[in-house]
């Protein structure tokens, strides 16, 4: 039944006028997965390799998360599912807001489909804010409040390296933070 919801999210063209390369729909996911990752939208070069996070932030996530490729690739291990499935497009400062037509389109009927999640990533705040009611206003705040949501959700900035000041300005997400990410998933996981 996930097999053939995920062919037709591939062959998802709903959108498709409205973005600058086309409809890619990106996304990962098998019945097993026990971690799902929800981040924005696939960048160009995700695009381009159809590959999840396969980019520099896709490197600093893994690295955060102390978790190879081929685990992390590993669809029965980790489903990845961005609010937006195709690469939206540039901004004046980076890309696109991921469309907002795939989530409800399409994330509850992939969410029916995956009884052995036992923990979420909400990368950023278009996830946070389309999962997490009553959070704080901004990301900052609701990156501290992670153990309000925990481990059921995590909420984390997003990896790119854009935001190398915000990590610097906030030491202790990668001080606290993923180190609690990375010992949970590990044990989910049966990583060591």
């Amino acid at each position: 039944m996930l097999e053939k919801l995920l062919a037709e999210i591939r062959q998802c063209r709903l959108c498709e006028p409205q973005l600058p390369l086309g409809a890619n729909p990106i996304i990962q996911a098998h019945e097993k997965a026990r971690i799902l990752i929800i981040g924005q939208a696939p960048g160009t070069k995700v695009h381009t390799t159809a590959i999840p996070w396969n980019d520099a932030s896709g490197d600093r996530l893994r690295s955060w998360l102390q978790i190879d490729k081929d685990v992390f690739y590993d669809a029965t291990k980790i489903a990845i599912m961005p609010m937006g499935l195709c690469y939206p497009g540039k901004g004046r400062c980076g890309d696109l807001p991921p469309r907002k037509e795939c989530a409800p389109q399409w994330h509850q009927q992939v969410l029916d489909q995956l009884p052995n999640i036992k923990t979420t990533l909400l990368i950023g705040q278009y996830a946070q804010h389309y999962y997490l009611k009553q959070k704080p206003k901004s990301l900052t705040e609701t990156v501290q409040s992670w153990q309000q949501w925990a481990p059921q959700c995590i909420p984390i900035p997003h990896p790119s390296p854009r935001n190398t000041l915000w990590l610097k300005r906030n030491p202790w997400f990668e001080q606290q933070v993923v180190p609690y990410i990375r010992r949970y998933l590990h044990s989910q996981l049966s990583i060591k």
